[in-house]
């Protein structure tokens, strides 16, 4: 029985716990949304930002695949965020050679010090759709406004309106084009959206998301 008296754990430290955990007792290929390749991002990430020198951020990277495919068809300015260093570790060892060329970012995306209009492309794979707290969503979209540059995208894929409802045992918020393009607000421009069927390594079907956003300048207040 739970001790009442007991200080509360905040909320990102249980999530900094909950992930950390999930990467040191399981194998990187049989987590639940685990794909070799991430296909529809790789295309968006080069029909948005076609130019090498561009600065990408990968937020919830994990253990994925993404940061080898970006370093394959040339791109160099790469950071890659998450909450777990052993997740962060595995990429980082995987990469070899070329890691030195990335940044490896250990932190919560909510509250990471992540420098100001410093990005041309944010892109987040199943980070977004646990933040089922409005707070935590809205720390999540100040942060990216802050660290995009006007002009910048956002390349993010959700739970789709047919995804589950929970995910590695946390409840998730799923979203169509319109529910997702209203968390941004006006700022963010939707470019694309497509639905995908994603297969875990279990057999399961799950549904995604995937938005392309563009943010616009600030409209001056004359």
């Amino acid at each position: 029985m739970a001790d009442p008296d007991a200080p509360e754990i905040p909320v990102r430290a249980q999530r900094e716990t909950h992930w950390e955990g999930l990467y040191r007792v399981k194998q990187v290929d049989q987590v639940s949304w685990y794909r070799p390749h991430l296909e529809h991002s790789l295309r968006l990430i080069r029909q948005l930002l076609p130019a090498a020198n561009g600065r990408i951020i990968d937020v919830g990277a994990g253990a994925s695949t993404l940061v080898d495919d970006l370093l394959a068809v040339g791109y160099r300015s790469i950071d890659v965020l998450d909450l777990s260093a052993t997740a962060i570790e595995v990429t980082r060892r995987r990469v070899g050679a070329e890691a030195g060329g990335v940044r490896w970012l250990v932190g919560d995306v909510t509250s990471y010090p992540l420098d100001a209009c410093s990005y041309d492309l944010w892109h987040d794979r199943a980070v977004f759709h646990f933040l089922t707290r409005p707070e935590d969503r809205d720390a999540y979209i100040r942060q990216v406004t802050r660290a995009l540059r006007p002009g910048g995208h956002i390349v993010i894929a959700t739970f789709g309106p047919q995804g589950p409802t929970r995910c590695s045992g946390l409840e998730v918020e799923r979203y169509g084009a319109d529910s997702l393009g209203a968390q941004f607000g006006d700022r963010f421009m939707l470019c694309s959206q497509l639905l995908d069927v994603h297969r875990s390594p279990a057999g399961a079907e799950q549904q995604f998301l995937y938005c392309a956003f563009k943010l616009l300048p600030e409209r001056s207040a004359s």
